[in-house]
């Protein structure tokens, strides 16, 4: 059973069920013809044993290229349809995750640092393309070519195929042993390396404050001490995964000792050709690499599910400020705004208390007040950045909330205290607060640098 973190994969998995299935036509040719490869050498080599010929040797030479050839245009197809499906799952899990912070509410920003959102938005987002990708391309190469290679070996030697198999059930347990500590282990370096983007972010965007107050020798060591624990955690990652491969591999060379020598013991009292032994021992090494690509599997495997987990995190996020309440849209706004009975709190921390006031369409009011007194905050309830009670703020004698949030917010002009420019133009920061301002002002935007 999958692992419930993966379910919301499930849609985009379904909008390219067709390449998939394309792909895994591909893996089948692939491995159907591979599989046939040892086959051709036990033809080869037994019929060479009666003789040879120039022409016999012309014969399996071109089959063998012709194996090989065909094998390699199909392996071609399969890294071009399942790799490029991952490709494209990934940009549009991108902006779906893009288009779902944009909607979230101001308080999330709040509550989460932004490196950790970047963190999740690049090196978890690969983590699972690469799950999406070379995961299930190799996994389904390695279960095909299993089941068709087991075929062959069955029919050549059922006894020398139980003893190749005969570690299966230890690998099984190594791989789950390892399979938890892995995604475990990835969870502490994934947390880690957020940790070191949000710190990185905030140095980046503090440097003039750590600058005046000479604090650069301690946010470097900061930053050093963060790095040196996310080199702790990845060296512990490390080590597992150079325990896993070795111990595959010397299951399957534990196999490979057997079989040759239960097979030589075979071939030297008669009861199996050479051809059958060259055969069965080739399909032995073939199963190298997928035995090898199945400890790799595992660890992409285990990252993937990690960091989709620390995805659907943002995903299951719900913005706290909806069009739940909204009717239809008006024509147009006059901007008469009204507080009636206005309170509001910061998680159980009053900050304005029953505030009523009136300011009619097309005049001007300044409030003023001490720091910490409620300003931004009453202006932040008009665009409802923050959500203050209902019926608490009318516009044109409505309640705020019956507007739709994209209509009301296009139709009020807002300059925070907190200044930021976009690494862009003065005309694109002009015109990223408000469209309308485009259409409204096109002879002084046109005077601007581009």
């Amino acid at each position: 059973m999958l692992p419930k973190s993966l379910r919301p994969l499930f849609p985009y998995l379904k909008k390219y069920r067709r390449g998939y299935a394309v792909g895994s036509l591909c893996v089948l040719l692939l491995n159907g013809i591979w599989v046939l490869f040892p086959q051709v050498i036990r033809r080869a080599v037994d019929d060479l044993h009666m003789g040879v010929t120039r022409e016999k040797l012309w014969t399996y030479a071109l089959l063998l290229l012709a194996v090989a050839g065909t094998k390699s245009i199909f392996q071609f197809l399969t890294r071009w349809i399942v790799i490029g499906i991952s490709r494209e799952i990934e940009f549009d899990l991108r902006n779906d995750l893009f288009r779902h912070l944009e909607s979230l509410s101001y308080s999330y920003y709040q509550r989460t640092r932004t490196g950790d959102i970047m963190a999740r938005a690049t090196n978890d987002l690969n983590a699972v393309r690469m799950l999406l990708g070379p995961a299930i391309m190799y996994s389904a190469n390695t279960i095909v070519f299993t089941a068709g290679a087991l075929v062959f070996m069955f029919a050549i030697s059922p006894k020398l195929t139980f003893y190749a198999f005969l570690p299966l059930p230890i690998v099984s347990i190594v791989i789950q042993y390892f399979g938890r500590q892995i995604h475990d282990r990835f969870e502490k370096i994934q947390a880690m390396f957020s940790d070191i983007s949000a710190r990185a972010q905030e140095n980046f965007s503090g440097a003039r404050v750590i600058r005046a107050y000479v604090q650069e020798d301690a946010e470097i060591a900061g930053f050093e001490k963060a790095n040196q624990e996310y080199i702790a955690r990845s060296l512990k990652l490390v080590r597992l995964m150079g325990m896993l491969w070795p111990t595959l591999e010397t299951m399957l060379g534990l196999a490979i000792v057997l079989v040759l020598w239960l097979g030589g013991r075979e071939v030297l009292h008669g009861r199996m050709t050479v051809g059958d032994f060259v055969a069965f021992n080739t399909y032995m090494v073939q199963l190298t690499w997928p035995v090898i690509a199945l400890g790799w599997v595992i660890n992409i495997f285990q990252r993937g599910t990690a960091s989709m987990g620390r995805i659907n995190e943002i995903l299951a996020e719900k913005p706290e400020i909806t069009d739940s309440e909204a009717t239809a849209t008006p024509e147009e706004i006059r901007g008469d705004i009204e507080f009636r009975g206005l309170n509001f709190a910061y998680n159980g921390t009053p900050v304005l208390h029953d505030v009523n006031l009136r300011i009619p369409a097309g005049s001007s009011l300044a409030v003023v007040g001490p720091t910490g007194s409620g300003k931004t905050t009453l202006v932040n309830l008009i665009p409802r950045i923050y959500d203050a009670a209902p019926e608490s703020v009318l516009i044109d004698g409505k309640p705020i909330r019956e507007f739709p949030l994209a209509f009301l917010r296009h139709n009020i002009g807002f300059v925070p205290q907190e200044t930021f420019l976009f690494s862009e133009t003065v005309r694109q920061n002009i015109a990223k607060p408000s469209q309308a301002f485009l259409s409204l002002c096109p002879d002084v935007l046109s005077q601007l640098p581009h």
